[in-house]
């Protein structure tokens, strides 16, 4: 399971949601380092790191097939530089075909959520992503028993529902 979830956007037939709970991931990345080092993107894809293709194709793809992609960001506000740096780049994700919301954590707060990232696909499956502390994936499991399906379905969807679409979301 070396790209999972590449494995299950090539698979999903209606809709991939992505929901994002965490205020830094891979700290280390250069990427993130050039961003903190002025680098902005500027709406501009030549300036996107070259990685982002693969990922766009992938997007367009998935979403040209008729597959609804929806990534929903929870955040801690005031936001975290590594927010902001997604929030920079979270234009290109909306160029390949996703739907992108934000939800200040304070307005989640009622809202039962599963411990950790993850991925769903046609409602059907999902794929948890555990982070370590700083922030590396250090693993991830598929599920697909109903009461995990149900759950991640029903969070999901009260998320969606409360938070702000990306081209409205004001950074704090």
């Amino acid at each position: 399971m070396k790209y999972p979830v590449r494995e299950g956007l090539a698979g999903a037939q209606r809709s991939a949601v992505h929901l994002e709970m965490r205020d830094s991931y891979t700290p280390d990345d250069p990427e993130f380092a050039r961003w903190r080092a002025g680098h902005r993107y500027g709406n501009d894809p030549s300036k996107l790191p070259d990685w982002w293709g693969s990922w766009a194709d992938l997007a367009a793809e998935t979403t040209g097939r008729g597959v609804v992609m929806r990534r929903a960001r929870i955040v801690s506000e005031p936001v975290t530089d590594y927010i902001r740096y997604e929030h920079d780049l979270t234009f290109a994700n909306v160029s390949a075909g996703e739907l992108v919301r934000w939800l200040p954590r304070r307005r989640a707060a009622d809202i039962a959520l599963p411990g950790t990232d993850l991925w769903m696909f046609d409602s059907s499956a999902v794929l948890f992503t555990y982070f370590s502390g700083a922030g590396e994936v250090v693993d991830r499991e598929w599920r697909t028993d109903r009461a995990t399906v149900q759950l991640v379905d029903s969070a999901f969807e009260a998320v969606w529902e409360r938070a702000t679409p990306h081209e409205d979301y004001e950074l704090i």
